[in-house]
């Protein structure tokens, strides 16, 4: 019995001393140490007992009051137009219709329509662009605006095969077409 007792304590000390030992030592700390944290935790479902966190969300702001956080987004801001000048929607709808009017034309008139509608930036962009590639012949539904700041708005045409996307400025209170963009359906 004595011969046996020792056999077995070699055989577990030569164990414990290989390194398939050492990994269920290891094996075995970290999972008792993941089963006391989940003890102390509690359980898993506030609702099956005990437990301190709230249940409704911790408010520190009044709903009726409204949202004065940083990211708060302010009222959109209203396009100031000079008096005796178009407004933007009507300046993006005069250059939407000269636009169209492209095919056909030459590209001197073409361009001589778009000029008095555009800023000198988009007039230079504009120079050599062929009014055949205009991509659309019709113009479907109203004029959108979404007015980013006082002298600054994007205008959205919806047109037979896409989407006019216009940029106007008005460092002057006059509204001109700074930049042209076609989002095609």
């Amino acid at each position: 019995m004595m011969a046996m007792r020792r056999a077995l304590e070699f055989l577990f000390t030569r164990v414990l001393r290989s390194r398939l030992g050492i990994a269920l030592v290891i094996a075995a700390l970290v999972f008792g140490v993941i089963g006391a944290a989940r003890l102390m935790s509690g359980p898993l479902d506030p609702a099956a007992g005990l437990s301190n966190r709230p249940r409704e969300p911790i408010s520190t702001v009044d709903p009726e009051v409204g949202d004065d956080g940083v990211l708060a987004s302010p009222a959109a801001p209203t396009p100031k137009t000079r008096p005796g000048e178009l407004p933007p929607e009507q300046a993006a709808a005069r250059f939407t219709t000269a636009w169209l009017a492209g095919p056909g034309s030459s590209a001197d008139n073409w361009q001589a329509q778009l000029q008095p509608l555009s800023t000198p930036a988009l007039t230079e962009k504009l120079t050599g662009a062929d009014p055949e590639s205009v991509p659309a012949r019709r113009v479907t539904g109203q004029v959108t605006l979404r007015p980013r700041t006082e002298s600054f708005v994007e205008a959205l045409i919806p047109l037979d095969s896409g989407q006019l996307r216009l940029e106007l400025v008005a460092p002057e209170g006059r509204w001109l077409v700074d930049a042209v963009d076609w989002v095609r359906q």
